[in-house]
């Protein structure tokens, strides 16, 4: 990528959790300066470096943006929609500060204002869509950790909301809890396992 071309990289964190929002993150650095040190696809970064990360990437970039997709829409419209409103949304704020939009995967959201390519594994290549990936993962697994505070019994805080033995247990024995997407199968299961226990 030329130090001359103003991307905007734009990552997801959350697509496939039984619990909890889809949060979706562009970031645009300024052209031409030294890039961050220590970027790297939110998935191979420990906790601890991506939240030494987020605020620098803030303070560094030229543009950035973070859209939280509720429980709410991703239920009512299907998380595939969701997560490319969200992209939607992002775009529209940070578009103008860059050359280029690209986005980590392989759809490109309809009803763009620009120009906008996928790009599979971009995360791992492109540093404006490392430090996407940051944003939206640090963003979405703090907010785990308040639904972990408000319903402890799910374990939210270890699982950040995927489908681990833990998280499916507290699931079948409770049932679920507002933070879960009941579009979900195993949700649904859930829920109907409680209904048919008379819960």
């Amino acid at each position: 990528m030329s130090g001359d071309v103003r991307v905007a990289g734009v990552d997801e964190a959350g697509r496939g959790p039984l619990a909890g929002p889809v949060v979706v993150a562009a970031v645009v650095f300024p052209a031409g300066r030294a890039p961050l040190n220590g970027l790297d696809d939110s998935k191979q970064l420990t906790a601890r470096k991506r939240e030494q990360l987020y605020p620098r990437i803030i303070e560094r970039a030229l543009a950035w943006s973070i859209e939280v997709v509720s429980v709410e829409v991703i239920d009512s419209r299907n998380i595939l929609q969701a997560t490319l409103h969200g992209m939607r949304c992002v775009i529209a704020q940070v578009h103008s500060f860059a050359d280029e939009v690209r986005i980590d995967g392989n759809i490109v959201p309809s009803d763009l204002p620009c120009e906008a390519t996928a790009w599979v594994g971009g995360d791992a290549r492109c540093r404006s869509m490392m430090a996407a990936s940051i944003l939206a993962k640090v963003t979405r697994d703090r907010i785990m950790m308040d639904l972990d505070a408000a319903f402890p019994q799910y374990g939210f805080a270890s699982h950040k909301g995927y489908g681990s033995p833990q998280h499916l247990a507290a699931l079948r024995a409770l049932g679920p809890c507002p933070a879960h997407r009941r579009s979900y199968a195993p949700v649904q299961a859930a829920q109907i396992e409680q209904t048919s226990l008379g819960f």
